[in-house]
């Protein structure tokens, strides 16, 4: 594309944009733009033409009708490859415009402001920016487009090496279209809102938007391929915004599992750390420093801990970084890494380091979605809490504990994050024995007592949802479990209260219950 004739440049964020017009001048472009970045520009010192005086319309309707002229569009759409086309310009005037640098009104930042009027969301609506963008996206061979402020240098250093690869066009032409459908896609879910006259929940058409971040190694087995895609426009601190410091790449369980691990822990105001396995907790403890509460977890189960992936929700320190490297670990997830602590880790090649950055105190709503094939099953994400323990029902005849309450405030946490149906044993600030993921819940409280490493007697027991017959609350008391946490709302609920004062147990309905499937 040597020797370039013209270059439309119409921008709302002006990032960068009077070294890109200062490089196209020099190629000797004729430099057509509009409204305030023509101003800019020529402030600038770039010898600018207006579109009004280049098309010989004036602006009009306020700005409105600026650039939806034949001698732009023309200038945009016409192929040069096509003599009927070449005389068609000729005959007209129209020139071609072999370069457009556009982006759109700013209508997400619009609407974004508390005090935003409709009126004002209509203004922020850009039409000629997208028809020029979407015109010169077609015709990308001719054309190069674009749209993200980040392309100006490599698009430059394209031109003036005359190195405008038919790839890199049509590179250039995917993103403005991407741009252009999240940009639609905006609108239309404003306008939804505005029609049914508040917050949509569920939008009639649901419009997402994910980045390809890299692409995995394969997907959960060998023969599955796999990738990772960032979510726009979350900012809460997650997996998905993390750094990785070192190690080999994350795979598809490890995203997986370091996700569960880090929203287990987000969870805990003390220090806590938690061990995932295969999507579910295999120990999660409390303690006084990081090293205390990751002893504690690996405790609840060593055997499956070994391989494990570890969230912390407080920084490294080079204790807890030796006691890490004492076994084998996959992951490590932490909000931060001491220096020595880094330096500690790092001895071990493979392991994965990722650091998530300052913990967020309060969780962003959003949807929480699970693929069909065919179509999407959509729910808020599970941000359901407690009150202070003490002012929920209490059935049973003998209360809760201190120590019981404070050890079922802390199993009742983890019970939300395990595999229905979900049964957890825990001490205060440590659990015992997980049960997780059994298609009977007295198979749960069965297999919790069987992975217990360490005493039962005298835990407490939480279950995620109603114990639908008695029997669970016998297998626990068999075991020693002196309270339980659990939702309630079973037509058995009496039988299985009845059962807790036979054997002397607390319970606790929270009302609440937190399936996982």
């Amino acid at each position: 594309m040597a020797g370039i004739k013209r270059a439309l440049i119409s921008v709302s964020d002006k990032t960068g944009v009077v070294e890109m017009a200062k490089g196209l001048e020099a190629l000797g472009a004729q430099v057509l733009s509009t409204g305030g970045t023509s101003k800019a520009l020529r402030d600038a010192g770039v010898n600018v033409t207006d579109v009004a005086a280049y098309t010989g319309s004036p602006e009009i309707l306020d700005g409105r009708v600026k650039t939806l002229h034949p001698k732009i569009h023309g200038g945009l759409l016409g192929r040069r490859s096509l003599p009927a086309h070449i005389e068609q310009m000729n005959q007209h005037g129209i020139g071609p415009i072999d370069v457009v640098i556009v982006n759109l009104y700013p209508f997400e930042a619009t609407i974004a402001k508390p005090d935003c009027r409709f009126e004002d969301a209509i203004e922020n609506i850009d039409i000629g920016g997208p028809s020029m963008l979407r015109s010169a996206a077609k015709n990308h061979d001719d054309v190069l487009v674009v749209v993200d402020p980040a392309d100006y240098s490599r698009v430059l250093d394209a031109l003036k090496a005359d190195t405008a690869t038919p790839a890199l066009r049509r590179e250039l032409a995917m993103k403005v279209f991407q741009h252009t459908a999240r940009y639609d896609g905006l609108i239309a879910g404003y306008l939804e809102k505005q029609t049914k006259g508040g917050e949509v929940k569920f939008p009639q058409v649901l419009s997402l938007q994910f980045e390809l971040s890299e692409t995995l190694r394969y997907g959960e087995n060998p023969h599955q391929q796999g990738a990772f895609y960032r979510e726009l426009n979350s900012h809460e601190p997650s997996v998905s915004r993390g750094k990785i410091l070192h190690g080999k790449a994350m795979s598809y369980n490890n995203f997986l599992d370091a996700n569960s691990a880090l929203e287990l822990v987000k969870e805990y105001h003390e220090t806590a750390v938690a061990i995932i396995k295969h999507n579910n907790p295999c120990g999660v403890a409390l303690g006084a420093t990081p090293v205390e509460a990751y002893v504690k977890a690996r405790e609840t189960d060593p055997v499956s801990a070994f391989g494990g992936v570890l969230a912390f929700n407080r920084i490294v320190d080079l204790a807890t970084a030796k006691e890490i490297t004492s076994t084998f670990v996959e992951v490590v997830i932490a909000p931060g890494f001491a220096d020595d602590a880094l330096a500690e880790l790092k001895r071990k090649k493979d392991l994965r380091l990722l650091d998530i950055g300052p913990l967020a105190k309060v969780k962003q709503e959003g949807f929480d979605l699970k693929k069909l094939v065919g179509g999407l099953i959509v729910q808020d994400r599970d941000l359901g809490v407690l009150p202070d323990l003490r002012a929920l029902t209490v059935p049973t005849l003998r209360k809760p504990t201190d120590e019981e309450y404070a050890a079922c405030a802390f199993a009742w946490i983890v019970c939300k994050h395990v595999k229905s149906n979900a049964i957890i044993y825990a001490k205060p600030g440590q659990t015992v024995g997980i049960g997780a993921g059994q298609m009977s819940r007295v198979d749960s409280v069965k297999l919790a007592a069987m992975k217990a490493q360490m005493p039962v007697k005298g835990c407490v027991m939480a279950s995620d949802a109603f114990f639908p017959f008695r029997d669970g609350l016998d297998a626990a008391a068999e075991v020693g479990i002196t309270a339980v946490i659990q939702p309630g709302g079973s037509i058995r609920d009496a039988e299985v209260v009845k059962a807790a004062d036979e054997h002397g147990m607390a319970m606790i309905l929270t009302g609440m219950r937190h399936f996982r499937h």
